[in-house]
């Protein structure tokens, strides 16, 4: 795992030493075990290398083969390299040894630009072919390495993190209207569609799923597609199809765990994601008598839970079941006393290095990613992305699609045994169903439930920039609801993987502490291989005899406690007590929405009578229980940005 920089001159002319050294000085806020830069006349390639992996302590980045005339500076962790050395036909005996990048050159030198698709991993990489006199590189694809760049008519400059290349003298800090102002108009945590942009004018990101190419003084930037072969899985029995995913799943979870001689650790919740995941780990770690270390965020002491009876602010009671029944498990309890959303801005500021909404668990995330590191993690696993692949299974939906296909018998059955599992009237559930199958009434609960959130965009502003009539267009300010995706369950879960906009945010963030704290974030759901997998398993296997996300709560048997694997009815609920956490700066909190609602600059951003209503709504005091309210997402926001463009510009 690396922080890598690069410039690359046009003109032929050589790189000012003193520029990467700029660039290699500014990365020194990260921690590392080595950091080198390599120069050759118009190209120079800089790598501030942390040592997660056995064979990356080997690995010296930047590296140059004047044999092969390829130079490489990578920021990767490569999980399919087994299955890429035997069709690389790499001799058995040097592969143990062989670092990631060694793999990928050796990939570029046989796949050429078709090379990214055949990548399991997180990954970002710079290549450069002397004898082609080319520069290619490429981002994984949801997008778990950053990789960010500038370029002009002299050169183009690249870096895993933005704030580097403002160290270079050409280039300056200049905001964008039009990124800002869709950030801003879009409701959820997502950022704007366009992910090659970024906050700055000047600063573009390589998209996910994306290869970069400079040849003849030409940049080119275009996508590859990782998931375009998936074939329809046809297997004899429901047991084999269990029997394949637990296969494939435990090669995700496993991947890493032998290639680090660090501490392996997780994130855990009372849920099945990361149940499952810490399942696999512990079991596998106590083959080579090593105990996996578990993260669990509860609530601050003197919270009163206010949330109903099926859902739990407090995990512990249901983590402490997995815990138990999967033993080998290291498990830490951790609330954060003192720590709010409101407190970590500005560190999530420097961190992210641009605005963002996911507040609400902020100062858990980092948090947890501070205790790891305390703790020598190397690997930290988590199963973010289960609910769309490990997980996934929409009961609703599919028996939605059965109505629609007129499957009356299967219908009631499915009904009959899902009402039993969820404790749910059968009446309530056909009615649910009804709804969801008839057009009209699904596009009248959907208007009514996207205007609950306000507009937190001033409308001249967008008419300025140019966004307006997007304000108007559900599909865009709901990016990622139901507003955004097709009603078919299957589809719905294709165009989820298929934009590239849909994970970035998630990718960026977790890259960007793993370089503050020195370890990787690693997502065993979002493992290409368990992708294909589902996506090529039919639905029948994800809902059936009355259960949702039926393959992994089948698949997980002996796993996890039943009490875990089979609980339809109580879900636990993340950052209830962010409100609680607030209380004691809450004075603070509106003394800042003050400033922000008479800056000058604000007032021409942001649509400040929504802002008053809400502000007016927190001087009354918001109880704990709102800690979901859409004014406090509004002022949030706002303080985000406010402090953000004051640092900044």
């Amino acid at each position: 795992m690396s922080a890598i920089a690069g410039i690359y001159r046009f003109n032929g002319e050589a790189v000012q030493s003193e520029h990467g050294g700029l660039i290699m000085e500014a990365l020194r806020q990260y921690p590392a075990n080595q950091s080198r830069l390599w120069n050759m006349n118009h190209i120079m390639l800089g790598c501030h290398a942390q040592w997660i992996t056995e064979q990356s302590v080997q690995e010296c980045l930047p590296y140059y083969d004047s044999n092969r005339g390829l130079a490489i500076t990578a920021d990767a962790i490569i999980d399919n390299r087994d299955e890429l050395m035997d069709q690389l036909q790499v001799p058995h005996h040097p592969r143990q040894h062989m670092t990631d990048s060694e793999v990928l050159l050796l990939a570029y030198e046989k796949w050429s630009e078709r090379m990214p698709e055949r990548l399991v991993g997180d990954f970002a990489f710079i290549i450069w072919d002397e004898r082609k006199q080319l520069l290619f590189g490429a981002r994984d694809f949801s997008g778990a390495r950053t990789l960010y760049y500038h370029h002009n008519e002299q050169q183009i400059c690249f870096c895993t993190a933005i704030n580097p290349l403002f160290s270079l003298p050409f280039i300056h800090k200049e905001i964008n209207e039009t990124w800002l102002a869709e950030f801003l108009a879009i409701h959820g945590v997502f950022e704007p569609p366009d992910v090659s942009t970024t906050i700055y004018n000047n600063i573009l990101q390589l998209p996910p799923s994306h290869k970069i190419i400079i040849k003849n003084d030409n940049v080119s930037v275009t996508r590859y597609h990782s998931l375009s072969d998936v074939i329809p899985l046809q297997l004899a029995s429901s047991e084999e199809y269990e029997e394949a995913f637990r296969e494939v799943f435990n090669k995700a979870v496993t991947a890493r765990l032998r290639r680090t001689n660090r501490n392996v650790g997780a994130h855990l919740s009372g849920g099945l994601d990361s149940g499952s995941v810490v399942s696999f780990a512990a079991r596998a770690l106590e083959h080579e008598n090593r105990s996996l270390h578990t993260f669990s965020y509860v609530p601050e002491t003197g919270f009163v839970d206010w949330t109903p009876k099926h859902r739990l602010a407090d995990e512990r009671p249901l983590i402490k079941q997995t815990v138990q029944f999967v033993g080998n498990i290291n498990a830490q309890y951790l609330d954060f006393s003192g720590r709010s959303a409101f407190t970590e801005i500005d560190d999530w500021l420097d961190i992210l290095e641009s605005p963002y909404k996911f507040f609400d668990n902020s100062f858990w995330l980092r948090g947890i990613f501070e205790h790891a590191e305390q703790r020598d993690i190397g690997i930290l696993l988590n199963g973010a992305r289960g609910n769309y692949s490990i997980s996934w299974g929409p009961a609703i939906e599919y028996y939605t699609k059965l109505l629609k296909n007129l499957k009356w018998l299967q219908l009631t059955q499915e009904i009959k045994r899902y009402s039993r599992n969820v404790g749910v009237g059968r009446r309530r559930l056909y009615s649910i169903v009804g709804r969801k199958a008839i057009p009209v009434l699904k596009q009248r609960s959907s208007s009514i439930a996207s205007g609950d959130f306000p507009q937190l965009i001033n409308s001249d502003y967008a008419k300025r920039v140019g966004i307006y009539e997007k304000l108007h267009d559900l599909t865009f300010t709901g990016i990622g609801s139901t507003d955004d995706l097709p009603d078919d369950p299957l589809e719905a879960r294709r165009v989820h993987f298929e934009r590239v906009n849909m994970w970035s945010a998630t990718g960026t963030s977790n890259c960007k502490l793993s370089l503050r704290y020195s370890l990787w974030s690693h997502d065993p759901s979002n493992d290409l291989r368990v992708i294909r997998f589902c996506l090529s398993t039919p639905m029948e296997q994800f809902v059936q005899k009355g259960m949702d996300r039926a393959l992994i709560r089948r698949s997980t048997k002996g796993w996890l406690p039943d009490s875990i694997r089979l609980n339809h009815r109580t879900r636990g609920i993340q950052a209830a007590d962010s409100i609680h956490r607030m209380l004691s700066d809450w004075p603070v909190f509106l003394a800042e929405l003050d400033r922000v609602s008479h800056d000058s600059r604000m007032q021409q951003i942001i649509n400040m009578p929504v802002i008053h209503d809400a502000l007016a709504e927190a001087r009354q005091g918001i109880s704990p229980n709102q800690a979901y309210n859409p004014a406090i997402k509004l002022l949030m926001r706002s303080v985000i940005l406010y402090r953000f463009l004051q640092k900044n510009f």
